[in-house]
């Protein structure tokens, strides 16, 4: 089994910043692809940004210049930077992970969610 466990989330005034985590544990052989998506109230889920085992990143338009995706490998853990925070930004955050696992499958993993939400 893996689990996800993300923190992070809250209340934030436009303009301000969040920083999400997001850590993985159990049966990890490797994880691959490490990715953020996020859901509006009355919205398809849809992708944030992504990073690949060797680093390589991309962002939605929306948050191009305003977010960046980083990973540590040695604690299994993404994390999503979110600067200049807008209204429209508000959602809950969830993670997806593409873990293979020490039985040899692989297999994403998805986070419980934790809210943002922009507001004055």
């Amino acid at each position: 089994q893996v689990q996800l466990v993300e923190s992070g989330g809250g209340l934030v005034q436009p303009g301000g910043s969040l920083r999400l985590s997001c850590a993985a544990s159990g049966s990890i052989f490797s994880i691959n692809a490490m990715d953020w998506y996020r859901q509006a109230p009355g919205k398809e889920r849809e992708l944030v940004a992504g990073i690949t085992s060797d680093g390589s990143t991309n962002y939605a338009d929306s948050v191009k210049g305003r977010f960046t995706i980083s990973r540590d490998n040695a604690k299994n853990t993404v994390y999503l930077q979110m600067n200049s925070l807008k209204l429209e930004d508000t959602a809950v955050y969830y993670c997806s992970v593409l873990v293979t696992t020490t039985q040899g499958y692989e297999y994403p993993y998805w986070g419980q969610g934790t809210r943002v939400t922009v507001s004055s």
